[in-house]
């Protein structure tokens, strides 16, 4: 990951963008600590997920509209806590 300072960051934003697109992540540093990631647009959204909801999500199962989905509950006794 290309490590720029946040004046020079500032200065070639238009650079750092272009990297981030064709590169990967570029990070931006202030006074030497990391505060700032730039990410291209298919990578933010890429880690950001689909935007589907949950429900949408579920109705998408192969189980879903089943009526007769049995779910058998695991009967062995619990662990034992150590005190």
């Amino acid at each position: 990951m290309q490590t720029w300072q946040m004046q020079e960051a500032k200065a070639r934003l238009s650079e750092v963008v272009k990297r981030a697109e064709a590169e990967g992540p570029q990070d931006i540093t202030l006074h030497g600590h990391s505060v700032a990631v730039m990410l291209s647009r298919a990578e933010f959204d890429r880690l950001a997920g689909t935007g589907e909801s949950l429900v949408a999500f579920m109705r998408r199962s192969p189980l879903y509209g089943l009526d007769d989905v049995r779910l058998d509950r695991d009967k062995s006794p619990p662990r034992e806590l150590a005190l």
